[in-house]
């Protein structure tokens, strides 16, 4: 097992999934917080890298395209603390560092973990019901239904309707945007049947974001909604979510493994594979059996 303990957080990786935990300093951002710690699949993950700098470094994971909800909905705009895929790293825990990515690039190579995009989510999202407070509204979500509600600052026209109700089979899409510079952010949604170009201070289906402290928290409203609608790279053809592979059974397992240590004994012999990298990829292949 590979972990490595920050105050931003930590990461502990058993080889088959990396737990992040965010941390209790007070640098750590509210998103984080309030997300709470994430279980990532190796399947789930592209890629890992640690960035060094003079006074700390950066671990970040990449993940496949459309394996997690909540980058589906917020579409790589989080901003670098309310990233839950990256870690502050203390200079004096480089080693660590760099030992963590060494064991899950390992085990992404002899898993045969491929980077391509997914057409379907390996991560769960936010836990429900939900409710977020921020910018012009509030909006709550129970996995069935979505509820926005308006305060004092929404503009009249938006707010006369009165509250909204909007049930999840009416929604083909949900998208969260922060604020920047002057130009406002909002949490969207799309109703079949009643799209519209409306700027989120006048749609009733959105709530409008004026770039203070819970914006990011709207995220998570997005990510829940986003995690039970259908995935957006389904094929129509894929079969049924009830329909599960064949077993893999022990001596499946067994002859698997035995093969990929014949494969990396050939790779070793013709060069491709160092002494060390042969070394530490058989041992992890030994370990597995």
């Amino acid at each position: 097992m590979a972990e490595i303990i920050q105050k931003d957080g930590t990461w502990t990786f058993d080889g088959d999934a990396l737990r992040l935990t965010p941390g209790r300093d007070k640098n750590v951002s509210l998103l984080r917080r309030t997300l709470g710690e994430l279980t990532v699949p190796l399947g789930a993950l592209a890629g890992i890298s640690f960035e060094q700098g003079k006074k700390s470094g950066r671990l970040r994971l990449r993940l496949r395209d459309g394996a997690d909800p909540l980058l589906q909905a917020t579409g790589g705009r989080l901003a670098e603390p309310n990233d839950p895929y990256q870690l502050t790293v203390e200079s004096d825990r480089y080693g660590v560092a760099e030992y963590v990515v060494d064991e899950v690039r390992d085990a992404l190579l002899l898993d045969r973990v491929p980077a391509d995009p997914v057409d379907s989510y390996l991560l769960p999202g936010p836990s429900v019901p939900l409710s977020v407070s921020a910018g012009d509204g509030t909006a709550s979500f129970d996995g069935e239904h979505v509820r926005l509600e308006w305060n004092w600052k929404t503009e009249d026209s938006k707010s006369a309707a009165g509250a909204r109700s909007l049930a999840l089979t009416d929604l083909t899409t949900v998208e969260w945007h922060p604020a920047v510079g002057l130009e406002n952010g909002y949490l969207r949604f799309t109703v079949r049947g009643a799209e519209t170009k409306a700027p989120p201070k006048y749609d009733p289906n959105s709530v409008e974001l004026w770039g203070f402290k819970k914006d990011p928290l709207m995220a998570l409203v997005a990510a829940a909604v986003q995690a039970r609608l259908p995935h957006p790279t389904a094929s129509p053809e894929a079969a049924p979510a009830t329909e599960q592979p064949a077993a893999i059974t022990p001596e499946d397992d067994h002859d698997a493994l035995l093969r990929r240590l014949r494969e990396l004994g050939d790779l070793h012999r013709s060069g491709i594979l160092t002494d060390e990298e042969f070394t530490t990829a058989k041992r992890a292949v030994l370990k597995r059996m």
